[in-house]
């Protein structure tokens, strides 16, 4: 999920993200027509969230974006869902979504449903606080 400000708040909606690891970007393809991109040139700062229900595992990121019109940078990362949306890469309406973590939190969670009611069970039983898995925080230098 990604999330943007607008003047009303918050606003967050699903986006497939494509990661370029070795510069530490994620990208997104969208379109100039929906409201977020007004929304991150008005307000730079965007949210990110991450779920593995699987494994039980959420990541949060603080990030940077910014709106790129690059038709070179989408035909480069463009999936096979993206023609459900636009004709192809070089559509008018394509843009990107450069973005730049800042702040990245995981939690890593127990690995099985079963685990996490024993130990919510056993903190109303002996008070003691549960254990619901790992927390890990990272802060990227800009």
């Amino acid at each position: 999920m990604l999330t943007t400000q607008f003047e009303g708040g918050l606003r967050a909606r699903p986006l497939e993200a494509r990661l370029e690891r070795d510069a530490g970007l994620i990208w997104f393809v969208t379109d100039l027509r929906s409201h977020k991109e007004r929304e991150i040139e008005a307000e730079h700062d965007v949210g990110l969230v991450f779920v593995d229900p699987a494994n039980k595992a959420y990541l949060s990121i603080t990030a940077h974006a910014e709106v790129l019109r690059d038709h070179a940078k989408a035909a480069e990362i463009w999936g096979t869902t993206d023609g459900a949306w636009w004709s192809g890469p070089n559509d008018p309406n394509v843009c990107l979504l450069r973005v730049q973590p800042v702040i990245a939190e995981l939690w890593d969670g127990p690995s099985s449903a079963a685990v996490a009611v024993f130990e919510l069970a056993k903190t109303s039983l002996t008070g003691e606080k549960p254990n619901l898995g790992e927390n890990r925080k990272v802060t990227v230098e800009m």
